[in-house]
């Protein structure tokens, strides 16, 4: 029965951003105004773009139930990576009315948790989605999971996405102190 609610919960929150989604490429709403690209301030591989929080996907085709990566960034504003840190902490995704999330369980977030695009502020069954969901910018420049001592970390390898003019790493949860400044120090950035 539990793995029923679970499975129907997570097909509401799904379906509920795929119609954002589907009423945002219609026009409604304009986030390109007050979004930003959440760049790492290392360039690493990619001198000539850098990393950015990225969603899986494009157009009718984003991912909401695989984890958010870091992507290479895409020239302008794509709403796959426009992003506001918003005053309460959260990275809020207008394009997609959702928040980058920290896969806990429960009220427990760990090292090496993935990140995924949920509700804002809707916890689940096992997933107090809104203790997960703000961050702050500490004195290293990290963007760090409040409560913890988790930041947003990339992973140190690279590979092509569908394309191999664009790359794309992994974004999980490190302890902030052991995180390599180079794979966790971000930039919020107008483009």
């Amino acid at each position: 029965m539990i793995k029923k609610v679970v499975l129907f919960v997570t097909m509401c929150g799904v379906l509920a951003l795929t119609a954002l989604v589907q009423a945002q490429e219609n026009g409604q709403g304009d986030w390109r105004e007050s979004a930003q690209l959440m760049k790492l301030v290392d360039l690493l591989d990619r001198p000539q773009d850098g990393y950015c929080l990225d969603v899986v996907g494009t157009g009718n085709n984003i991912r909401f139930d695989m984890p958010l990566i870091a992507h290479n960034c895409k020239p302008g504003l794509a709403a796959d990576e426009a992003v506001i840190h918003q005053p309460d902490g959260t990275l809020y995704f207008p394009a997609y009315q959702g928040c980058v999330t920290v896969m806990g369980l429960n009220s427990n977030a760990l090292p090496y948790n993935a990140l995924l695009l949920k509700q804002c502020g809707v916890d689940e069954p096992f997933l107090a989605a809104s203790r997960f969901q703000k961050f702050s910018v500490n004195k290293t420049q990290q963007l760090q999971l409040d409560g913890t001592d988790l930041c947003i970390t990339v992973g140190d390898v690279s590979k092509d996405t569908y394309s191999t003019e664009h790359r794309w790493r992994s974004l999980y949860m490190q302890s902030c102190e052991l995180a390599q400044s180079h794979l966790s120090q971000w930039q919020f950035l107008k483009p």
